[in-house]
């Protein structure tokens, strides 16, 4: 059963995203809005250094806990619809797992639709990966983000296989958004108790400013119509109160039909990133914890 603390943060994070929504703000209002209020609602857990970082023309920032164990790195991807979010906005959930899989996380400012549409983000994270692999000495990087991020940390490791080039050790995924068309049952079905997505007007928005001229069908824009075999161990978790919850769970279905390594965890009560709420509520804190140990095992695997 949901924890009390969760159940009055649903209804908070629901009553703040609708009055949001009612100001109509044009989109660069919009995502400095949504940064301004992750700083005042989103704890920075302590022990965790943040380094400004440069890789080239990328941006981004490192996360560096203070107790680190072991080899590898995580390359972590902001959710935001591809058309919002932050280091900023992402920080505090990004640090919370940093500190969970004992491994420093470089949080990727990559460039956002629809100044910068598909295949913009998916060029950025690349580029992003192979700067990691080639700073890393052979260590191995694991890649984790939240719904768009998520969709798009699997979209890399597909291209990543596509290209032959070495594949991340894991991907750890929350609440990821895997279909840009919309077509899954819960777009509709969950969206009256969805605080981010009430409606599918948001995501259609977004889905357009990013695919651009890209068909949204496309294997890379929503992966979950790509070819899903042989891709690295990947952990899924997502709300049952959700409107992209099938996103996961047809996500998961197909890549065990296709032979890659899935597991899935449902979490009852629990809305879209409740991750970001990490240091508010338990259930946060058990997902941040459960993602982090699961990169921490498989980054401290051997692996070619």
């Amino acid at each position: 059963m949901p924890s009390l603390r969760s159940r009055l943060l649903y209804h908070v994070v629901k009553y703040q995203l609708a009055k949001l929504g009612r100001r109509k703000l044009p989109l660069p209002e919009y995502r400095l809005a949504r940064e301004a209020a992750a700083q005042r609602m989103f704890r920075m857990p302590l022990g965790v250094q943040v380094e400004v970082a440069q890789f080239g023309a990328l941006g981004g920032e490192w996360l560096r806990p203070a107790l680190q164990q072991g080899k590898g790195v995580v390359l972590y991807l902001h959710g935001g619809a591809y058309t919002g979010g932050s280091c900023i906005t992402h920080r505090a959930a990004a640090a919370r797992l940093a500190q969970a899989a004992r491994r420093s996380v470089f949080n990727l400012a990559y460039r956002l639709a629809p100044e910068h549409p598909f295949p913009a983000a998916l060029d950025d994270a690349l580029a992003a990966y192979r700067a990691l692999r080639a700073a890393s000495a052979g260590a191995g990087v694991a890649l984790a983000g939240d719904s768009a991020g998520a969709g798009l940390a699997l979209a890399l490791a597909i291209r990543l296989r596509e290209q032959g080039e070495a594949p991340p050790v894991a991907l750890a995924l929350m609440s990821p958004w895997t279909d840009l068309t919309l077509r899954n049952e819960t777009h509709a079905t969950k969206a009256a108790v969805d605080p981010y997505f009430p409606s599918r007007e948001r995501l259609q928005m977004a889905a357009a400013l990013y695919a651009g001229d890209t068909p949204l069908d496309h294997p890379l824009v929503s992966p979950q119509y790509a070819q899903l075999h042989a891709l690295p161990p990947t952990l899924i978790h997502v709300g049952e109160r959700e409107a992209l919850l099938d996103d996961s769970l047809v996500l998961a279905e197909c890549m065990v039909a296709q032979g890659s390594t899935v597991s899935l965890r449902r979490f009852p009560g629990m809305w879209h990133v409740w991750q970001m709420l990490g240091g508010w509520m338990p259930e946060a804190d058990a997902s941040l914890q459960e993602l982090g140990l699961f990169l921490d095992r498989n980054l401290s695997a051997p692996h070619g």
